[in-house]
C-alpha cells in the first residue's frame, strides 16, 4: 500500500505563488510616479542619504513604478513651510519641524520637553510609536509617514558661557524649537527665528549670541566657526515629521498604497534617522 501524502501544502504554495505573480502584474500595470522628496538642510547632511535610500527601496518594492528624487537646501520651499508645501502638493514628501511653528501642533510639542530623551536611537521609536495615535487628527492635512529625533541639544554661545539660567537674560538666543523659545523668554532673553541652516549666518552677523543645537550638527552647519563656548548637558531635543501630499498617496493604486505604508513605519523611522542620531 503506497503511503498517502497531503496535497495541503502544496495547494497552499501554489496559491501564494499565484498571489505573488497576480501582486508583481497589478504593479506593472500602475502608473509610474516621480515623487519629490524635499528637505531643508544641505545635500551633504546625512538625511540626504536616508532620503536617497528611502526612496530607492521603494523604487524596488514598487517594481519600478515610484520613483523618487531628492531636492535638498530648500530648492522647493523655505524651511518653515515644508508642512504646508507636503499639504498642498509643492512637493510629495517634505521633511517638517514642527517647532518652527509655535502652537500650531501642541501634541507633538510635548517631545520637545526637557529631560525627555538620553538617547536619540530608542528615543526615535518611542516617540513615533507614541504620536501615531494622535497624527490623523492633528496633522489630518497630510499623510503621515513617520517622526523622529536627533540626539539632545545642548547650548552653544559666542560672547560668554551659559551656566545657569539667569545667564540667558538679555541674550539673543536662535531657538530650536518653540519649547526652548518659551524658556528663553520666560528667562528675560530675546528669540531670533532662523532656520537650522542660517544659524551660522544669523551668528557671525551679531544677530543671535547663542543657539541650541546638538553636537553633531555643530561642525556639520559650520556651527563650530561662530561659537566659543559649549555646554556639556543633554537638554532636550527636537521632533522631526517625514510627511506625504495626501493628493499623491490618493493617486496610488491600492498595491503602490501598501508599498508606501510598508515605509511609512517606525521601523523605517529608525533607519531614517540612525546615521544622524
Amino acid at each position: 500500500m503506497s503511503a498517502h501524502r497531503p496535497k495541503r501544502p502544496i495547494t497552499l504554495i501554489a496559491a501564494a505563488a499565484a498571489l505573488s505573480v497576480a501582486a508583481s502584474a497589478a504593479l506593472a500595470q500602475d502608473k509610474t510616479f516621480e515623487l519629490k522628496l524635499s528637505h531643508w538642510v544641505p545635500p551633504t547632511h546625512p538625511l540626504q542619504k536616508a532620503m536617497e535610500e528611502w526612496g530607492a527601496s521603494i523604487e524596488k518594492a514598487s517594481n519600478g513604478t515610484i520613483k523618487s528624487k531628492v531636492f535638498p537646501s530648500q530648492q522647493l520651499g523655505k524651511a518653515f513651510d515644508h508642512y504646508d508645501m507636503a499639504r498642498d502638493g509643492i512637493a510629495d514628501l517634505t521633511y517638517v519641524n514642527p517647532g518652527y511653528q509655535p502652537g500650531r501642533f501642541p501634541i507633538i510639542s510635548a517631545g520637545e520637553l526637557p529631560f525627555l530623551v538620553g538617547d536619540a536611537k530608542g528615543g526615535i521609536r518611542a516617540i513615533d510609536a507614541w504620536y501615531r495615535k494622535y497624527a490623523p487628527s492633528e496633522m489630518k492635512d497630510v499623510k503621515y509617514c513617520f517622526s523622529f529625533i536627533l540626539d539632545p541639544l545642548t547650548w552653544h554661545s559666542s560672547k560668554k558661557k551659559i551656566v545657569v539660567p539667569a545667564d540667558i537674560k538679555g541674550m539673543k538666543v536662535r531657538p530650536s524649537q518653540a519649547t526652548v523659545a518659551a524658556w528663553v523668554t520666560l528667562l528675560g532673553g530675546t528669540n531670533v527665528q532662523a532656520s537650522a541652516t542660517e544659524v551660522r549666518d544669523v551668528m557671525e552677523k551679531g544677530v543671535a549670541e547663542a543657539v541650541t543645537f546638538p553636537w553633531g550638527s555643530v561642525p556639520l552647519l559650520g556651527v563650530d566657526k561662530v561659537t566659543k563656548y559649549h555646554m556639556d548637558a543633554p537638554l532636550h531635543t527636537v521632533t522631526f515629521q517625514w510627511l506625504m501630499s495626501p493628493r499623491t498617496y490618493a493617486a496610488m493604486s491600492a498595491a503602490q498604497k501598501k508599498v508606501i505604508d510598508d515605509h511609512c513605519t517606525t521601523e523605517w523611522a529608525g533607519k531614517f534617522a540612525d546615521p544622524w542620531a
